[in-house]
């Protein structure tokens, strides 16, 4: 599994400006909170799931992004989802729960894994994710964040998670 070191060597190679921020490990959003304020950008939630039929997807969403995992398989028209087995991420994506990163996606050369992007997080022109561990943060350009993904053989998909969440909640 790729290490940060070749994650950087990647970006520099793909020519992705990056920028990392060191701190101690966050595992939660709500852990990052203060120290994401001197880094500039969207900032990321990333969920490793799974459906009963094995289709493994990678979500990337803006922290903020309200998510109904219990309803989400509609619109990706797959079976309905559960959070992956940390020892499905490891084998898959090559990182370990509060590291989930869409970097990771280089660690998946069998295009495993279906990447959902969250539009929110897109909006950003800077968007941030942990470079493979979770004690640090790398912050990228957007649309560099595509060109990283298609690089992994894969093409994102792009949905509106919030409002996606907002519908569910007016039809209640």
């Amino acid at each position: 599994m790729a290490s940060r070191t070749d994650l950087f060597a990647r970006l520099d190679a793909l020519g992705i400006a990056h920028k990392t921020h060191e701190h101690p490990p966050i595992f939660t959003v709500a852990e990052g909170e203060g120290m994401k304020d001197d880094m500039p950008g969207g900032h990321t939630k990333n969920l490793f799931l799974k459906d009963k039929k094995g289709v493994l997807i990678l979500i990337s969403a803006l922290a903020e992004t309200s998510i109904r995992i219990n309803k989400l398989h509609t619109v990706l028209g797959c079976g309905r989802l559960s959070f992956g087995k940390p020892e499905l991420l490891l084998e898959t994506l090559g990182v370990t729960p509060g590291s989930v990163t869409a970097f990771a996606l280089m660690n998946d050369p069998d295009v495993r894994v279906r990447f959902v992007l969250d539009a929110a997080l897109m909006a950003h022109d800077i968007v941030n994710f942990h470079p493979l561990s979770n004690n640090a943060t790398t912050a990228i350009a957007a649309d560099d964040l595509l060109r990283f993904v298609r690089d992994t053989d894969r093409e994102p998909e792009i949905l509106d998670l919030g409002a996606l969440a907002a519908a569910e909640d007016a039809a209640q």
